[in-house]
């Protein structure tokens, strides 16, 4: 047992990672990206950033949840179906078998006294801050696993945030009821009757839990980060963490069946404690499936150990010049203006947005760059280009630390090493000379 042990210890530690997968087939690379994924996934959520986020968004839940079902319910009142909310969080509490009863008439009796209506403008707006912020707390931490650091401006953030508490209620609802309806119908029942058809409808609606739960997985994995998420990207998360919820939620319930010992020690907070468990364990889930959409779009951050993305100065002066040259040449040509995300994807750097996006927070605070109102925003020069030197913008590029941290003032100083510091400095500048932007831009006679 301790030699398996050993041996596949030392295969995803080091056979894993030295094996060079353009020289496979198809289906082999598959299984070792596939393995490298489930390595570095687990890896991420047994240690680092994940817990931590999970623990702070289940605070943030308890918080948030009464009010976030008070508007829905007022919602779904409008259109009449709020009677569906007990039959969709008794799916959402599956796990918590007949214990979920109590739990469910506890948050009705909440949302019951909730009176929307007479609240006031001070008590609605209060109401829908607290749904926001839970929102924007979900935003942040995908935010974090997707490396982005811009989060959404305040006005994109109520409007998208606004859509979905409104709009989202409403199409679950309305799945969940359309699919009991379905199931329930005479041809339905009529081919249960007749074999194969009723097994397979029988497979059919133990298999459609997980399809909604995915299909849910996939729409906050696109939705959420403020960054272009693809589909494929978000529909692999999604099926992951779709399997993994409807999975660990078995075997929740099987632990509460057997937590007897639970009521005796917590008496009537017990049931308390387990739904805050259960809540851990949901977001840590989402997450990690977040976090596996993310590997899956960047496999370039798959590796046998998680290391900071460090620019030296050269490499920042060279991005900072290669995205200016690209805004500039097509804005300059009448092309399709640059994301943030088409600059990262032409690039080509295995760098993902976090560097590019420190790059661009510079050029934008030297006044090289500004964004557009677009959504996404595209970026185009922030003056005439044949006015940004191209020694202006390199020099600005290598001093920009310097100036954050005023680093240089506090070195010891001898005018000899200070004078050679300076002839480098002041070669690099002659070799430049007066070259603008617009130079760069007409001296490039390929297609971008």
């Amino acid at each position: 047992m301790q030699d398996l042990v050993n041996r596949l210890n030392e295969f995803f530690i080091r056979e894993l990672w030295s094996v060079d997968i353009n020289s496979l087939g198809r289906f082999r690379a598959f299984v070792i990206k596939s393995l490298r994924l489930l390595y570095v996934t687990i890896r991420e959520s047994s240690k680092g950033q994940l817990t931590l986020w999970a623990r702070s968004l289940v605070y943030t839940t308890l918080l948030s949840l009464i009010p976030l079902l008070a508007i829905s319910f007022s919602v779904l009142k409008a259109f009449s179906v709020h009677n569906q909310i007990a039959p969709f969080l008794s799916n959402l509490l599956a796990p918590f078998g007949p214990a979920k009863e109590e739990i469910i008439e506890k948050i009705i009796h909440f949302v019951d006294n909730t009176k929307v209506g007479v609240l006031g403008t001070v008590g609605l707006a209060m109401l829908i801050y607290m749904v926001i912020s839970l929102i924007q707390k979900i935003e942040d931490s995908f935010n974090y696993i997707w490396k982005v650091n811009a989060p959404r401006s305040f006005a994109r953030r109520f409007s998208d945030y606004m859509s979905v508490i409104l709009i989202a209620p409403v199409l679950i609802l309305t799945a969940v009821s359309l699919t009991a309806y379905a199931m329930n119908t005479a041809v339905v029942q009529k081919l249960i009757s007749i074999q194969p058809f009723g097994t397979a409808v029988s497979f059919a609606g133990k298999l459609i839990p997980y399809i909604l739960v995915c299909a849910a997985f996939v729409f906050i994995y696109i939705f959420i980060p403020n960054t272009n998420v693809k589909f494929t990207s978000a529909l692999v998360g999604g099926i992951f963490a779709g399997v993994l919820w409807q999975t660990i939620g078995w075997g929740f319930a099987s632990f509460i069946a057997s937590s007897k010992q639970y009521s005796a020690i917590y008496s009537g907070f017990a049931i308390v404690i387990l739904f805050m468990i259960w809540l851990y364990y949901s977001w840590l889930i989402i997450l990690i499936g977040a976090e596996v959409s993310f590997y899956y779009q960047h496999p370039q951050f798959l590796s046998i150990k998680k290391e900071p993305i460090l620019l030296s100065n050269r490499l920042k002066e060279r991005l900072a010049l290669l995205i200016m040259f690209l805004i500039s040449y097509n804005y300059y040509h009448n092309k399709p203006l640059w994301t943030l995300n088409s600059l990262v994807e032409r690039l080509g750097v295995s760098l993902s947005v976090e560097p590019i996006e420190r790059i661009f927070a510079l050029l934008k605070k030297k006044g090289f760059i500004i964004e557009t109102a677009d959504d996404p925003p595209k970026y185009i020069p922030a003056r005439d280009i044949e006015t940004i030197k191209l020694k202006e913008l390199i020099h600005s590029v290598g001093i920009d630390e310097e100036e954050v941290y005023s680093i240089e003032e506090r070195f010891l100083s001898i005018p000899e090493v200070d004078e050679i510091i300076k002839r480098t400095s002041d070669a690099a500048e002659n070799a430049l000379g007066e070259k603008n932007i617009k130079n760069l831009v007409l001296s490039y006679r390929n297609e971008i």
